[in-house]
């Protein structure tokens, strides 16, 4: 925050999964032509092995806190001659990637309110924009890092721990990352500020990749991502049980 302001960029601190932080937020705001639902938080491990209440919390930031902003901002947005909504999702929605099923669940399930609330905006002038964003060098890898993800000690995979625990710490993904925050925001900016922007934007690295996917048979790329994952090894380990 304090490197924004160093810009004489104004900033406000918003919780988006508290009422009381949203309706502050708002209060302050007297004008709004684009609002981006860009918070959210990850989490990696097993499906099996997922606590109901952790995969809760990542909802209740990557989508129920995006729709209680969206609705609390869109009178504002009304006022705006050239209102926006951009929502913030993943190509991981287009491809099934071990590890990180709540991750990219959660980002699904926006993708599909947005689409939804692009057609459900239109009559109101509302424009909304998704930005499918692929591999790009930021905080959200170190964060997952620190947190240094464990197994549950029943789990079905402790016979791969090691390899398990090492893969859930998604060091892989930074092979897959070497968009910088600053080259993903320019492309990003330069794309939602066109005349008439896309409704879907796909940028970061890989992007590409994941639309393939999103034409492709089902499961054409499941040993790419099998080999990325280390779910191969996984399985070799746990096959010789």
């Amino acid at each position: 925050m304090e490197s924004l302001s160093a810009l004489g960029i104004e900033t406000q601190s918003l919780d988006i999964t508290s009422d009381g932080s949203i309706e502050e937020c708002v209060a302050k705001v007297k004008r709004l032509d684009i609002l981006v639902n860009n918070s959210g938080a990850s989490y990696t491990m097993p499906i099996v092995d997922t606590p109901l209440l952790e995969a809760k919390k990542i909802f209740d930031v990557n989508v129920w806190g995006h729709l209680a902003v969206t609705q609390a901002f869109l009178p504002l947005l009304l006022k705006s001659s050239r209102p926006m909504i951009v929502n913030h999702t993943t190509t991981g929605v287009h491809i099934s990637i071990p590890w990180q099923a709540v991750y990219n669940a959660s980002k699904a399930a926006m993708s599909r309110f947005s689409d939804t609330l692009r057609l459900e905006l239109q009559p109101s002038g509302v424009q909304v924009v998704e930005l499918k964003t692929g591999g790009v060098k930021t905080k959200i890898l170190s964060n997952l890092q620190a947190r240094n993800p464990k197994l549950p000690a029943e789990s079905i995979y402790m016979p791969a721990k090691d390899t398990v625990e090492e893969m859930l710490k998604v060091e892989w993904a930074e092979e897959h990352s070497s968009v910088s925050a600053e080259q993903w925001a320019e492309e990003v900016v330069a794309d939602i500020l066109k005349k008439n922007p896309p409704p879907v934007i796909w940028r970061g690295e890989s992007a590409w990749m994941a639309r393939l996917a999103s034409v492709l048979p089902f499961g054409w790329l499941d040993g790419t991502f099998k080999q990325m994952t280390g779910l191969d090894k996984v399985e070799a380990i746990i096959r010789k049980q």
